[in-house]
């Protein structure tokens, strides 16, 4: 009777939309964001490789990208990154939730759904904190497949080896997952 009667005084309590979380907008801010970091990273590794090839394009994943998801968190006010099931960089490697997240798109990818479809949102809690999540995976391109694939050229393959002797991100095939972007944002 007692569990019966919260219940009818909770149904009677006024709804506060300021509590409620506008998850949509929030949403969105995290899509421009990952596509911010996205574009950026996808038009500097470009320009790197048609100036010197992939050897001196792995500066741009090694050096430049994580100063590039810096200035956009910065600038965006959120953390954005990238992550994957199998990093290369470290700092990259997914906590729980991503990792959870980035086995789902794994799961729906092999039931059918197309790669560049695979997005994910949740309010959830990030030390004591409440935030809103966001991923959205990232394809595995032509271009991936140079430093990604299978079939690595000899240099290529040494210069990964010397910057990242744990490197867990080979062996790609075009249409993989290579990992997501990541959009934390603090809910005030």
């Amino acid at each position: 009777m007692k569990i019966l009667s919260a219940f009818f005084i909770l149904g009677l309590l006024p709804f506060n939309p300021a509590l409620a979380v506008d998850t949509e907008h929030l949403s969105q801010q995290s899509r421009a964001a990952a596509k911010a970091l996205g574009s950026e990273l996808k038009a500097t590794l470009q320009a790197a490789m048609k100036a010197s090839g992939p050897l001196d394009a792995i500066t741009v994943c090694n050096v430049d990208a994580p100063n590039i998801a810096k200035r956009i968190s910065a600038g965006k006010g959120m953390k954005v990154a990238r992550t994957s099931l199998k990093f290369r960089n470290q700092t990259n490697s997914p906590d729980a939730w991503e990792k959870s997240v980035l086995n789902q798109f794994e799961q729906r990818k092999a039931k059918g759904e197309p790669v560049n479809n695979l997005e994910f949102s949740e309010v959830s809690e990030v030390g004591g904190r409440k935030v809103f999540r966001y991923m959205k995976a990232i394809p595995t391109g032509d271009v991936c497949l140079k430093c990604h694939g299978s079939n690595i050229a000899e240099p290529v393959a040494a210069k990964l080896n010397s910057l990242y002797p744990d490197d867990k991100a080979t062996g790609f095939n075009k249409g993989d997952i290579r990992g997501a972007f990541t959009v934390i944002q603090d809910i005030n």
